[in-house]
């Protein structure tokens, strides 16, 4: 294992001839009507970062009620509102949608297209998630929605909460929604219809896998979710009772169609993430990625299962013995592939020669903390287990470990492995090592004391508690927790910033990547390639390079194909 400078990752000779262009200083009216994809995947990372930091300082809030016994810092009310906003904008505003920054970036990059397929859709659905972001944070001026980000009725019905903030969450499902709907057809015919010369499906990246599948589920999963809320309204405002028990409607019928959506929803947000990791590993441990056949039919798999398992949030709700089973069994299956994807990433870093950068960092800490969320969802899928467990601090606990410590380290290390591409600069690497540890340090300490406090009984959803119940000392911790993970959050914000203006120059190609998009210059320019390559293999860029270093007498080929000796 080595530690490695940001000197010495450049790769040597250096593979294009493009000089390194700083992107000129355009208008913000070019941004606003632009139809550039990599522009749409900017204007995405910045927008959902800007809400990553809104819900996590609703975090913080949240935390800082939570820190000691009987605290009077926000009300019960303001408390509600607080846990809807965090939730529905760290789901809605910030992990699906920055997922659709990276492939709205990437994709076409790493297929070796000039561009999406449709290019006006794709600015359409970025203005849909703004305009969807700003309808939801206006509540603020007024009344905020108070009944959770699942909106579970009767906490959603007219009668329980009668402002306008409820309707303002429906609105923003539909926008969003139309969004991500508009986004996902998108992203499959301009995966499916614009890939270079020579790439099939079995030489696609593992990313564009992964977006590929995330935009088929955002497909079958988002009319579910969109029926559901339209319903809600109609039950506040035009007299139907879908989900009002008193005139014969189900609750129930709510946590089905949630469900069916919200399980899907889980593996939208993180399956991007994991064809995030399968691009980052290889790359830093200087190895091909093991088991590639593996790792892309795992993520079919899981996207499969994914739309079958949902009723394991409803194991409390009245279920014959028969359906508890099922989807208890069905739930364990599901942990099969997604195994199968840390076994082969662990196999990659295997003997490989790794290169300990700031993105490596978060690719590591994010197996390390996906599998303890992912162990922990086995627990919650048995049943009886979760009879006990369900709505404490447990599912808390999993919950955050599966989607912070699992689709926002990925977020961090896609962003610390391409942000060289995106801005032509190298982030600081020492800064991105320091902040991380304090993040993930900051992360444990926050959310590993609440499978405590699950098991020792406290309830999700309570703005206080009352002494001696034994969950002080946890809960301070916790607290403590969340204030280091936010140093840690600030200061890699502050390295992403820092670095546009003072980062080193990158160069095309700073990591010795694997995929097309290192095949152009850093930042692209706006038709993306001056030539497309064809493509011969996995693993393209290192075909080009060698046969660049063929060409320029680097190595000699001494017998077959792939047979070579480096000149002396």
């Amino acid at each position: 294992m080595s530690t490695t400078s940001q000197a010495t990752i450049r790769p040597v000779p250096e593979i294009l001839v493009h000089e390194v262009q700083r992107p000129s200083s355009r208008k913000w009216v070019d941004w606003v009507l632009t139809t550039d994809h990599k522009k749409i995947g900017i204007m995405y990372i910045v927008l959902t970062f800007v809400f990553f930091a809104l819900g996590g300082t609703e975090a913080l809030l949240i935390r800082s009620q939570l820190a000691v016994p009987n605290n009077t810092l926000i009300s019960s009310q303001t408390y509600n509102e607080l846990i809807t906003l965090h939730g529905t904008t760290m789901i809605f505003l910030f992990v699906v949608p920055i997922m659709a920054g990276f492939g709205n970036y990437f994709v076409p990059l790493m297929i070796g297209a000039r561009d999406m397929a449709f290019p006006r859709l794709n600015a359409l659905s970025f203005w849909l998630l703004a305009a969807g972001g700003i309808v939801f944070y206006a509540t603020l001026f007024w009344h905020p929605p108070d009944a959770g980000w699942w909106s579970y009725p009767p906490l959603s019905s007219i009668q329980y909460s009668p402002s306008g903030g409820q309707d303002a969450w429906i609105f923003l499902i539909h926008l969003t929604g139309l969004s991500s709907l508009v986004g996902a057809v998108n992203f499959y015919v301009t995966i499916v219809n614009m890939r270079a010369p020579g790439m099939s499906w079995g030489r696609l990246p593992l990313f564009v896998w992964s977006i590929l599948i995330y935009a088929i589920l955002l497909i079958i999963a988002l009319p579910v979710i969109a029926a559901a809320v339209t319903m809600l309204l109609t039950d506040r405002h035009f007299g139907t009772h879908w989900f009002d028990p008193t005139f014969h409607g189900s609750p129930v019928l709510w946590e089905n169609l949630f469900w069916f959506f919200g399980h899907p929803e889980v593996y939208i947000m993180i399956l991007p993430g994991f064809g995030i990791i399968s691009e980052v590993l290889p790359v830093f441990a200087r190895k091909p990625i093991f088991g590639y056949k593996a790792i892309a039919a795992s993520t079919i798999v899981i996207a499969f299962l994914a739309t079958l398992v949902w009723a394991h949030h409803l194991f409390t709700a009245p279920m014959p013995l028969a359906v508890l089973a099922f989807f208890m069994l069905s739930s364990f299956l599901i942990g099969i592939p997604t195994g199968v994807k840390i076994f082969n990433w662990i196999g990659t870093l295997w003997r490989g020669s790794l290169v300990m950068t700031a993105s490596m960092y978060w690719a590591l800490g994010f197996i390390f903390t996906f599998l303890i969320g992912g162990i922990t969802g086995i627990f919650l899928a048995v049943f009886p287990v979760d009879w006990q467990l369900n709505d404490t601090y447990f599912v808390v606990a999993h919950f955050h470990y599966v989607l912070m410590g699992g689709a926002v380290f990925t977020i961090l290390s896609g962003t610390y492995y391409w942000y060289p591409k995106m801005t032509g600069r190298l982030c600081n690497e020492r800064l991105g090592k320091i902040s991380f540890w304090i993040s993930f340090i900051g992360f444990n300490l926050t959310f590993f004391p609440q499978h405590a406090l699950g098991l020792s009984g406290m309830p999700r959803r309570i703005y206080t508690y009352q002494p001696g119940l034994g969950w002080s000392t946890f809960n301070l911790v916790s607290s403590i927790g969340a204030y280091i993970l936010g140093i840690g959050m600030l200061l890699t914000f502050w390295n992403f910033l820092r670095s546009y203006k003072t980062g080193k120059i990158a160069g095309p190609d700073p990591w010795k990547g694997n995929t097309l998009e290192w095949f152009t210059q850093s930042p692209p320019p706006v038709n993306n390639f001056d030539v497309i390559p064809y493509v011969r293999s996995v693993e393209p860029m290192k075909d080009i390079r060698r046969q660049i270093e063929i060409d320029t007498g680097v190595i000699q080929k001494t017998g077959g194909a792939e047979q070579f000796t480096r000149a002396q």
